[in-house]
């Protein structure tokens, strides 16, 4: 007969999975589900309460450039060129600042998730 050796991992493991089965027969649901469910619906709460800025700059920019050929179609451009062109120049800075900030955000999800030189429990 031949009998296997236990690794520390395995035996963590096998006790977080012996915690989480009891929760479950205790409560009738598992921990995992009710932390899934509500960052799911933190995430439905926050795309619903925040409309997305950056679209937003986008249609006021086009709506600016759709003025401006209209008063360009009256003979008034030169009258409202420079202040059009400093409106969209405004909201192209805004835009910027939003990308690079979500350009961060997404940087740093990224390094939580896969964390450089941290070996996962199923490499072993």
């Amino acid at each position: 007969p031949t009998t296997l050796k236990r690794s520390k991992n395995s035996e963590n493991f096998l006790n977080t999975l012996k915690r989480r089965l009891q929760k479950i027969l205790a409560l009738g649901k598992d921990e995992v589900e009710d932390k899934v469910e509500q960052a799911f619906v933190r995430k439905k709460e926050e795309e619903i309460a925040e409309p997305d800025r950056f679209e937003e700059l986008m249609n006021e920019i086009q709506e600016r450039r759709d003025f401006l050929a209209e008063m360009e179609a009256l003979g008034q451009g030169k009258k409202y060129q420079g202040i059009v062109l400093t409106e969209i120049s405004q909201k192209l800075h805004e835009m910027e600042i939003i990308d690079k900030k979500r350009s961060e955000e997404m940087r740093n999800i990224m390094t939580k998730a896969f964390p450089v030189g941290n070996k996962s429990i199923l490499q072993d």
